[in-house]
C-alpha cells in the first residue's frame, strides 16, 4: 500500500510556552508525507530537507504501527516540505502530523482526529522537539484557520475560519540568533492577556501584544512589529520561538509589506491563509 498525507503550516498568534495556552493561524505552506508499505522490515526516511528529525518521524511511526506489523513490513517514508525548518513556522508539527495521518490511513483507519494530533504532540515532547507538545501548532496545521488552545489540557478553546482576503508575509532573518526561550515564562501575565484577547476573537491585538513581548524577550527586533503596523498590517509577531517574523495583512497591501521586509537582512516569503483540513488518500 502507498498513501499520501498533506498537512499545512501555521504561524503563531500567541506563544504557548509561558502559560501552556497558545493561538495559531494556518497558512498554505505544507508538508506532504508518502508512506509506502512493502515486504521486509525497518523504517527508511527520505526527504527534500535533510534537517528533518528522523527521531521524531520514527517515534510517530512506532506509536501507530505495532511491533508485530513493523516486523512484517518495510516502512518507506518520503517527506516533501516547503516549510523552512527551525524558524518557528511549525514544520515539526506539520511533518509529524502528516506522518501520523498517513500511517493511520493504512494501519489504523478508524483513528480519530484527536488521536492523530496527540500522536504528533506526544512524539514532539518525547523527542524534545517541543516543550509543550505544541498542540496549538498541530491543530492549526491539521485543521487550518484560527485555533486557540489549552496545550496542557489538549483542548481546543476556539476554532474559526480565517478571512480569505488576507496573506501571511514571513520574514526569515539571515541571523538565527535566539534568546533564552525559558525567559518567556517570566512574563506569564502578558501572555495570558494576549491569549485572552485571542480567545475572544481579537486575534490581531493578541498577535501584536505577543509580538512586542516575544521579540523583546527573545532578542529579536520589536521595531519590526511597530513598523509593520504603521504600514497597515493587521498583526505582526515573532512566530513560535523565532527567529522568523510573521505579518498578516490585507492582500491589497501584501506587496507593500513584502517590499518593506525585503529591506531587512533576510528573505521574505508570502503565503495564503489556509482554512483546509489535512487530507490523506491512497496512491
Amino acid at each position: 500500500m502507498k498513501v499520501k498525507a498533506t498537512v499545512h503550516g501555521a504561524i503563531s498568534l500567541v506563544n504557548a510556552i509561558a502559560t501552556g495556552k497558545g493561538a495559531t493561524l494556518g497558512i498554505s505552506t505544507k508538508a506532504e508525507s508518502i508512506v509506502d508499505i512493502t515486504s521486509g522490515t525497518g523504517i527508511t526516511l527520505t526527504s527534500n530537507n535533510r534537517t528533518i528529525s528522523s527521531r521524531l518521524v520514527d517515534n510517530v511511526v512506532k506509536k501507530i504501527i505495532s511491533k508485530n506489523e513493523l516486523g512484517k513490513n518495510k516502512i518507506k517514508i518520503n517527506i516533501e516540505t516547503n516549510i523552512p525548518v527551525g524558524y518557528g513556522l511549525k514544520s515539526s508539527s506539520a511533518i509529524s502530523t502528516s506522518v501520523a495521518l498517513a500511517c493511520s490511513k493504512i494501519f489504523k483507519p478508524k483513528m480519530s482526529d484527536l488521536d492523530i494530533l496527540l500522536t504528533s504532540v506526544n512524539a514532539s515532547i518525547e523527542t524534545k522537539v517541543s516543550l509543550t507538545g505544541a498542540y496549538d501548532d498541530a491543530c492549526a496545521c491539521y485543521y487550518g484557520g484560527f485555533n486557540v488552545t489549552d496545550n496542557y489540557k489538549r483542548k481546543i478553546i476556539l476554532r474559526k475560519i480565517a478571512p480569505k482576503n488576507i496573506d501571511a508575509i514571513v520574514f526569515i532573518p539571515n541571523k538565527r540568533k535566539r534568546g533564552n526561550v525559558k525567559n518567556l515564562k517570566n512574563f506569564t501575565l502578558i501572555f495570558e492577556e494576549a491569549w485572552n484577547l485571542a480567545k475572544n476573537s481579537d486575534f490581531w491585538n493578541a498577535m501584536i501584544l505577543n509580538g512586542f513581548t516575544s521579540a523583546t524577550i527573545l532578542k529579536s527586533e520589536p521595531k519590526i512589529v511597530s513598523d509593520m503596523i504603521k504600514n497597515g498590517a493587521l498583526g505582526a509577531s515573532v512566530t513560535g520561538n523565532g527567529p522568523a517574523f510573521a505579518v498578516v495583512a490585507n492582500s491589497k497591501i501584501t506587496r507593500k509589506i513584502k517590499k518593506s521586509l525585503s529591506e531587512l537582512d533576510g528573505s521574505v516569503m508570502v503565503s495564503k491563509i489556509n482554512n483546509e483540513k489535512a487530507t490523506v488518500y491512497d496512491l
